[in-house]
């Protein structure tokens, strides 16, 4: 893509973004039944000849649903920690299943392991490439300062052109991976003049706490751990963001399961978008909900859910993100880019074009639709 298409599609996300939370719209109910049909008082001769209309049969649901999640302070955790898919599917054996990358997600949904997933821009422009069998259904976030390049005090490094020479630990194939090398691209720093190590979020920190490595780019809570033993941040994905290098959790369904049950993703887009009102209109409460699974103090928690933009489903009906079903969508066009960069770096062989990543979008389970 063009610099200067990939300039207007950041500046329409990050505009779109404050608004959003400057503004704390209203939530769209996804979830209303529809009204019951009321039998006529009175029957005309025409209408006692007409046939009887049959009630509509209900939707049908799945037996069991598998949700790959990662601890990510969003509103996909905070649907599952308040137990919003159990209480609105009685019906439906629902399994949760960790992950720590994207990349993970993205072997679970080539092998059918699960349903639903939460993956990064970068895992999903890169599945997409490949032709995995699933579509972006939902944006869970907008990533800002939640990810960001943590580097020990004692290191000697003061700033991106500093990592010359130095061990540097990220997820390959995540949204911190590509964050890292936009970084040293930005900064003209050489890739192969850093020693970068394929580690998960788990092993990062544990890397740090051995002093194995001098810096690591990383996702919250992590990146907290870090920050706390001896570390600090030296650029964000936030940054990066506002330089045209755009980031974002992804939620994924395979196409199989959103042809078969619509339905259910519609009503799980809607306990979703509960989730994002929840922490617009009571945000303490919502970070109480979400601090166990993180395992850390409510203030914290709620900071770092503030790191991340919230949008709810009939925001992400837009032009500038999922579309609305003509033409080529903003996100589709960060797809793209995403693409192009990671063809540049090598990681994969091609990137195909706007249109084809936009066909890997369905946003038919986004309110209003």
């Amino acid at each position: 893509m063009k610099s200067k298409t990939r300039n207007y599609t950041v500046l329409s996300i990050l505009l779109i973004a404050l608004t959003t939370m400057l503004a704390g719209c209203g939530a769209d109910k996804g979830n209303n039944a529809p009204a019951k049909e009321t039998a006529s008082a009175t029957v005309s001769p025409s209408s006692a000849a007409a046939p009887e209309k049959t009630a509509e049969a209900a939707p049908v649901q799945p037996k069991e649903v598998k949700i790959g999640f990662q601890i990510i302070p969003n509103a996909e955790l905070l649907v599952k920690a308040q137990g919003l898919v159990e209480k609105k599917f009685p019906d439906v054996k629902v399994t949760w299943l960790q992950f720590d990358s994207g990349r993970d997600v993205n072997t679970a949904i080539a092998s059918g392991g699960i349903d639903l997933g939460l993956a990064g821009s970068v895992p999903v422009a890169i599945g997409l490439a490949s032709q995995l069998p699933y579509q972006v259904y939902f944006l869970h976030d907008v990533i800002g300062d939640n990810e960001a390049l943590a580097v020990r005090n004692s290191s000697n490094i003061a700033g991106v052109k500093d990592l010359a020479g130095k061990k540097i630990a990220v997820p390959f194939g995540s949204t911190t991976h590509f964050s890292l090398l936009a970084a040293l691209k930005q900064e003209g720093v050489d890739p192969k003049s850093v020693t970068i190590l394929d580690l998960q979020p788990p092993d990062i920190v544990a890397a740090w706490q051995r002093k194995d490595i001098d810096g690591a780019f990383v996702w919250q809570p992590s990146l907290a751990k870090l920050v706390a033993d001896d570390g600090k941040i030296i650029i964000s994905a936030k940054a990066l963001a506002e330089k045209g290098s755009i980031t974002a959790d992804v939620g994924v369904v395979r196409s199989e399961f959103a042809k078969q049950y619509p339905q259910f993703l519609k009503d799980y887009v809607g306990l979703l978008d509960e989730a994002v009102q929840l922490y617009r209109t009571n945000p303490n409460e919502a970070a109480k909900s979400l601090a166990p699974l993180l395992s850390q103090p409510e203030a914290d928690t709620l900071s770092q859910m503030n790191e991340l933009v919230w949008l709810l489903s009939s925001e992400q009906s837009t032009e500038s993100y999922l579309g609305t079903g003509t033409g080529v969508s903003g996100f589709a066009q960060v797809l793209q880019a995403t693409g192009e960069f990671l063809v540049e770096q090598q990681t994969i062989p091609s990137a195909p074009d706007a249109t084809v990543y936009q066909q890997g979008i369905y946003n038919e389970a986004l309110a209003g639709k």
